[in-house]
């Protein structure tokens, strides 16, 4: 009973974090300002990061683990140089 409803529940995650997925893809093509856009792909590499973390959790295997972990310093890193950019129009000073 308990593999069961564990196994339905990732599922449903997985699902989740997919649609999550969409929409924030979704203002990333559709955000009227950079900005916006920005926060859209900060979602969006958060619901991979996680994405990739039920997946894991329902194989059970730890590749995933290590993937999610590099997405999300990826992610960081690239959310602020993109931040920087906006705020004074250059990266490295």
């Amino acid at each position: 009973m308990s593999a069961t409803i564990l196994s339905w529940s990732l599922l449903v995650a997985l699902v989740l974090v997919g649609l999550a997925m969409v929409v924030a893809s979704f203002r990333m093509m559709r955000g009227p300002r950079a900005q916006d856009r920005i926060v859209a792909f900060d979602a969006f590499y958060v619901n991979a990061m996680l994405l990739l973390l039920v997946f894991g959790m329902r194989t059970g295997s730890t590749l995933y683990f290590e993937a999610a972990l590099v997405i999300a310093l990826l992610g960081f890193v690239a959310t602020l140089a993109l931040a920087k950019f906006l705020m004074r129009g250059e990266i490295i000073e």
